[in-house]
């Protein structure tokens, strides 16, 4: 399929050759459409690559400007042309097909028949809802219509039930529209523009994921619980058709993949420009502005060169937290989504929330607790795989590139700082920096342990350190303690047994 640049097609809409063909028979030429750089024809340095011809909807480039449905079309599945160009990857120039003076013909051609692949497939499903007109005469077109109704109702939060309700309304109010007739149409439309998540089964007591090698357990190794609310409770999976029944799991952890949304964020053109601004236009002063001027970040770097050496690697931070999704009322639930911050980008870019990584979301009426560690397990599989390097495609060089990608620290209250790290917040030993030097007492009365050794970590003359009555009791000599190091950690970490699940 190529743009037809008819004087009605205006090279808005997307034909086969031979349509293209008969359409320039009949209607001919747009006017003033000379430099071919739709059909790609590139334009010399000295000229501008933009041009007026007259295209029969005086608001052709407006409209292109303001949709941006092709862009983000190509931004999404990678179809990026390596010129002005604006056809489809599957053509190139040849001599088997004359069109206008220009010539096309489908690679591969020892198949001419071969059906495209899932992804191209998608691509130009979404490309021909792009060229339906919303209604006739409109210059909108339904996908357009239901991208951004869609995310509307995002913005306001509004239920797939009141969703369907205003699809209703605006159908019965303006039948003549060509307006989808619930929430899951317009789901079904728009599906492959998304990334999509992983529905991963577990144990109700967090004991296992049924997932990997251990995929199609029923029940769980542990604990023994089963898998299902109910052996013999069944569903109709709607998303299907109804045509297939199936079982349904006490509890699902959805899970977003890392990897593809790690590579989008260099196949969109409108990102890939910022993601080496931390090496390229970051203000070098001594002053701490970006978290490249952390001292974790210039450890990290001094110890892993190579990685370091390419500014386009991806630094990340990841942080989890719980909360009730029910907000005021009295049912008790804790929901915990893990979110990732990626570095690369501008301070004020990167904590916005449309920069935010969401990578899973754990549901459970009580919180994982110290067992997170098993609904993290598919993304350290996938980090280990982002620190070998993946290939992706970089749409501003066009050239593709192996990306990695490290985390370099977790951003969480004390409380799930315990749950990620693995060391107790509670107890004797609630301090991580001072470890089992932790200077802690066990009041009697209060039943609860109190930490007052914080006075050695001031200057030797400071006043505070003499002042019995309004301390412990006792002035304090001692120096600040040594930090405990990484390594001596994981040593602590290694001779002690885990046991998952309750």
């Amino acid at each position: 399929m190529i743009l037809c640049p008819c004087k009605k097609c205006g090279n808005i809409y997307w034909h086969f050759r031979e349509v293209v063909f008969e359409h320039l028979i009949v209607d001919g030429f747009i006017r003033g459409y000379k430099k071919w750089i739709f059909h790609g024809e590139c334009t010399s340095s000295g000229t501008s690559s933009t041009i007026n011809p007259t295209y029969p909807d005086t608001d052709y480039h407006q409209y292109v400007r303001q949709d941006g449905m092709e862009d983000m079309l190509r931004d999404a599945f990678n179809m990026h042309s390596h010129g002005e160009q604006s056809f489809p990857p599957d053509f190139i120039a040849s001599e088997d097909c004359n069109i206008g003076g220009n010539v096309f013909c489908e690679t591969g051609t020892s198949a001419p028949n071969e059906e495209p692949n899932e992804e191209a497939a998608k691509f130009y499903n979404l490309l021909n809802e792009m060229n339906e007109e919303l209604y006739e005469g409109s210059k909108y077109s339904k996908l357009s219509f239901c991208i951004r109704l869609f995310h509307l109702k995002f913005l306001g939060g509004w239920t797939g039930n009141s969703f369907t309700m205003l699809l209703e309304f605006l159908k019965k109010m303006f039948p003549f529209a060509k307006i989808p007739q619930s929430c899951q149409d317009m789901k079904r439309l728009i599906k492959d523009l998304g990334l999509g998540y992983d529905k991963i089964h577990s144990c109700p007591n967090d004991c296992m994921l049924y997932w990997g090698d251990q995929k199609n357990q029923q029940s769980c190794h542990v604990c023994g619980k089963s898998r299902w609310m109910n052996s013999n409770t069944e569903d109709v999976n709607a998303e299907e058709g109804g045509a297939q029944l199936r079982k349904k799991p006490v509890k699902v952890l959805r899970y977003f993949p890392l990897i593809p949304r790690l590579q989008r964020l260099f196949m969109s053109s409108k990102t890939v420009e910022s993601m080496r601004w931390h090496n390229d236009q970051r203000t070098d002063d001594g002053l701490l502005r970006h978290p490249a001027d952390s001292l974790a970040w210039k450890s990290f770097d001094s110890k892993f060169p190579s990685f370091a050496s390419y500014p386009r690697n991806m630094r990340l931070g990841l942080g989890a937290d719980g909360f009730n999704p029910f907000k005021i009322m009295s049912t008790s639930y804790s929901t915990w989504p893990v979110v990732l911050v990626p570095y690369n980008l501008p301070p004020l870019i990167y904590m916005k929330q449309s920069s935010f990584i969401l990578l899973m979301i754990i549901p459970g009426e009580k919180g994982p607790g110290n067992d997170i560690d098993i609904y993290l397990q598919p993304l350290i599989k996938e980090l280990k795989h982002l620190w070998s390097g993946v290939e992706t495609y970089n749409v501003l060089r066009k050239e593709n590139f192996n990306l990695r990608a490290a985390l370099l620290w977790t951003i969480n209250d004390f409380s799930a700082y315990a749950n990620l790290s693995g060391w107790s917040t509670k107890g004797r030993y609630a301090c991580p920096c001072c470890a089992p030097q932790t200077c802690s007492k066990w009041l009697y009365n209060g039943k609860k342990f109190s930490y007052m050794g914080h006075r050695r970590w001031l200057d030797g003359n400071y006043k505070f350190r003499f002042q019995r009555t309004l301390f412990n009791g006792t002035e304090e000599y001692r120096g600040a303690l040594e930090q405990t190091i990484g390594s001596k950690i994981l040593f602590m970490l290694n001779i002690s047994i885990l046991v998952m699940g309750r």
